[in-house]
């Protein structure tokens, strides 16, 4: 069986090359219905401007069919269609390699070469906690996700702003936000006299408020960066405030001093820290417009700014049957409410009422947020549901829903191991005797729709033998019945015709002990 981990980067590296010189036009396809027939494609359009009448060489479909190399996933076939060059590959000898080596994909791979630190900036965390609109608290919830994966994959990362109100710590720590808490403050004379240099001439000032210093024209900088980086045309000029400058300086000083660094040289070039560094501002969609204005007037008063900065827009969250004006700590404390509702319901009162399991309606309250506050992407619109109905165990659509079917499996695997050390169950097969043939279908993307699979199958397919306590039989009856279960082939159409089963291990990055609070009856 051949070895080395493979990779979707990899993948499309290879096939882009394939095509000769030129920009990329593979992509991966992830769309249900089109992944029957393929699994990349090269779009039309993208071949007429390549090859100018769309008709790809006889030579170039053959390479791609044909491809091969480190991290390249093998290739079934290379088909013209009307959609494009539409290429499949073949998935039981991916799942092979996959689930042959499933150690050397649940590590991240190490980056082929250091990128660029990141600096990670949520405007939202300078506010108090009674303040964070939801659609402030996804994006505070994506920049922490963000952060984790990124450094889960070896990026540095840096966090920014340092919370600063007494009580957001508190609040962040009932997310499980890891955020840094606040720090001094950095020093803003070199910016507070750069800008007064930009600032507009004084018979256009006026009189203004105490803290304002005046205004900057940024329109010069949105034309000379154009319309394509994505700024708005709109921005025109920029109120200078003592704590806009606060802000900025806080932005400079995370940019120019990582941790670890030694302290930069005064002789170092003016531009010698800007392609270092890349700041993702993570914003809701009301802060959008301000934080473009932070974005150009950094780069107008500090030549040092750094050349890359992207703006992550979270989309609006709407909230069904509820006033817009509920807050993010008093969303927490509904769905916590909620959490523990389900579960005297499920367990009884003296539960709920029991310290010892504060902590774990804690983590499923939690976990149930950052669900719903992910599982949709982040520029598009959220809905969110309240009803007690939306964190039920019986819809398909929550994030208990899928706590639940965690707590399956785990259940279901910790009654294997322990059966199978009493000697009712074989140990598993070696992954080279089993039949990925039947294996055939994409794997699941999202934890939904993974839960729905595993649910299926588990309603269908009893998966091991019952036990003698549930059977009302002694131990004979039940190893019958573990020896009925287990005779049949491991991977045989019956037993393993949903290959999502395999993808189960993302599901337990979302709760830790819900497996006591979900355990099936």
């Amino acid at each position: 069986m051949a070895t080395g981990r493979l990779g979707v980067g990899e993948t499309l590296g290879a096939l882009n090359t394939a095509l000769g010189p030129g920009d990329p036009v593979w992509f991966k396809e992830t769309r249900a219905r089109h992944l029957r027939a393929r699994d990349f494609l090269a779009p039309r359009p993208a071949l007429q401007a390549r090859f100018g009448d769309g008709q790809v060489p006889e030579r170039v479909v053959r390479a791609v069919a044909g491809l091969q190399g480190p991290g390249v996933a093998p290739v079934l076939r290379c088909t013209s269609t009307p959609a494009g060059l539409a290429l499949q590959l073949q998935r039981p000898a991916v799942f092979e390699r996959v689930l042959g080596a499933v150690a050397a994909y649940v590590a991240p791979a190490a980056p082929a070469a250091p990128g660029p630190r990141i600096l990670l900036h949520c405007p939202a965390l300078r506010s108090a906690p009674g303040a964070l609109r939801l659609s402030q608290l996804r994006a505070v919830l994506v920049a922490d996700h963000l952060a984790r994966t990124l450094r889960a994959h070896g990026e540095s990362v840096r966090l920014v702003p340092a919370v600063r109100d007494p009580h957001m710590p508190t609040f962040l720590q009932q997310l499980r936000v890891d955020w840094p808490a606040a720090s001094e403050r950095a020093a803003t004379e070199a910016l507070r006299n750069r800008a007064l240099a930009e600032l507009s001439p004084a018979q256009e000032r006026g009189a203004l408020p105490r803290g304002v210093l005046g205004t900057v024209c940024l329109k010069e900088l949105v034309q000379e960066r154009g319309r394509a980086a994505g700024y708005d045309p709109n921005l025109d000029k920029c109120l200078v405030t003592e704590d806009l400058l606060s802000v900025l300086a806080e932005l400079q000083e995370a940019a120019r001093c990582w941790p670890g660094d030694s302290p930069p040289s005064l002789a170092a070039a003016p531009d010698a820290n800007a392609d270092r560094c890349m700041v993702v501002h993570v914003v809701s969609c009301e802060e959008e417009f301000q934080q473009q204005k932070v974005d150009l007037l950094w780069r107008k008063l500090d030549d040092q700014a750094p050349l890359t900065q992207k703006h992550l827009v979270c989309g609006p969250v709407k909230v069904a049957g509820a006033p817009s004006t509920l807050t993010a700590p008093e969303y927490y404390e509904l769905r916590h409410a909620q959490v523990c509702e389900a579960s005297a319901a499920k367990h009884g009162r003296d539960l709920a009422r029991d310290p010892a399991w504060t902590e774990v309606f804690s983590v499923l309250s939690v976990a149930t947020i950052k669900f719903e506050m992910l599982s949709t992407a982040p520029h598009g619109q959220l809905l969110l549901a309240l009803a007690d109905s939306s964190i039920s165990t019986k819809g398909t659509k929550s994030g208990t829903f899928v706590m639940y079917n965690c707590a399956r499996l785990a259940t279901l695997f910790e009654g294997y191991r322990h059966s199978m050390e009493q000697g009712l169950y074989p140990t598993f097969p070696p992954v080279s005797s089993l039949d990925f043939s039947v294996l055939q279908d994409e794997m699941c993307k999202f934890l939904v729709q993974l839960s729905m699979d595993f649910s299926s199958y588990y309603n269908r397919i009893h998966i091991l033998g019952v036990s003698a306590q549930q059977n009302g039989v002694g131990g004979c009856g039940g190893a019958r019945e573990a020896k009925d279960e287990t005779s049949r082939p491991f991977l045989s159409n019956r037993h393993l015709d949903h290959t999502c089963l395999v993808k189960c291990l993302p599901v337990s990055s979302f709760c830790g002990p819900c497996v006591k609070c979900f355990t099936p009856a």
